[in-house]
């Protein structure tokens, strides 16, 4: 872990290389070629339980605290998620995402989630991802048990920027799921979200601390804002900003998946497909929690087209 004066003097540096947008891209795009070569990789979620969330993180459409007007529904089955993961057995997309709502689960609604991963992990050519809130470690280890390979809990943003966004838990605690995870040998995909009024320093301090993490891949999300949320009128990243949010932290963690996830068509619009020259290595396809997104018949066509392989 690094001391605090070599943290200052990072962030000196990541600052500084901001300056030259032009120069900051050219090197993410270099280090993406030379780590990841050609290759990409696609993943797509289910929202397997919505709505309803006792959290009152203000960017989130499932947050009991706010009328949004999103579908709220309980635990769908293991059945349902099976037969959602096998409409992409034969796509060329790696990872199926399973994701709940609320803090954490019961324990039946820990069974329902550990006999889907089997029935994927057995019948489908696809590895089962799941972000399922704050769990012990018991809990993760059933679920590895179980089949999963990777364990999804975001740290959003900055320590010290993330009381603006939630107060019904703390920074730490999502830190303290990461490390449960890791301790279990799970590998573990934690990001940031981007646009919620944090700053550069806010987003290289997420990065850093992800680097000393040793997190496996880091999704990247733009705040798609939500009428009915606290943040409804937050402006908009420009994609020129989101871009270079992508660059910045491929230049951080050069060896490190970057995935681009929520927010993607809405804040880029006819630039989405611009991640890869910025530095990003994969991206989440079809619709996202509450909101619709890209079709991955057109993400692969784009991918395609760009001369990328999957993989």
């Amino acid at each position: 872990m690094m001391n605090k004066q070599e943290k200052e003097n990072l962030k000196k540096e990541y600052l500084n290389l901001l300056n030259n947008d032009k120069l900051l891209k050219l090197k993410a795009a270099a280090l993406r070629k030379e780590f990841f070569g050609n290759k990409t990789a696609l993943c797509v979620i289910i929202n397997a339980k919505s709505g309803l969330c006792s959290e009152n993180c203000r960017y989130c459409a499932q947050s009991s605290h706010y009328t949004t007007g999103v579908d709220s529904y309980p635990m769908v089955s293991a059945n349902d998620i099976f037969s959602y993961a096998s409409k992409y057995s034969t796509a060329p997309i790696g990872n199926l995402g399973i994701v709940t709502s609320g803090p954490s689960l019961s324990e039946n609604e820990l069974d329902i989630i550990c006999e889907a991963i089997e029935m994927v992990s057995k019948n489908c050519a696809i590895d089962v991802c799941a972000s399922l809130g704050n769990l012990s470690a018991n809990n993760l280890e059933k679920l590895k048990k179980a089949g999963l390979k990777r364990y999804h809990h975001n740290l959003e943003t900055s320590e010290r920027f993330f009381p603006e966004i939630c107060t019904t838990h703390t920074w730490d605690e999502r830190v303290e799921t990461v490390l449960r995870a890791k301790e279990l040998n799970l590998e573990v995909c934690s990001g940031g979200l981007f646009g919620l009024g944090e700053t550069w320093e806010d987003r290289i301090d997420l990065a850093i601390t992800l680097k000393e993490l040793k997190v496996d891949c880091i999704p990247i999300n733009f705040l798609n804002a939500i009428d009915g949320t606290p943040l409804a009128s937050q402006p908009k990243l420009q994609p020129s900003e989101a871009l270079s949010i992508i660059s910045l932290y491929r230049y951080i963690l050069p060896e490190i998946s970057l995935r681009v996830c929520g927010g993607r068509s809405t804040v880029l619009g006819q630039n989405q497909y611009d991640i890869f020259e910025a530095g990003a290595n994969a991206m989440m396809t079809g619709d996202y929690l509450t909101t619709f997104g890209t079709s991955p018949e057109m993400d692969i066509c784009a991918i395609k087209h760009r001369g990328l392989e999957l993989s």
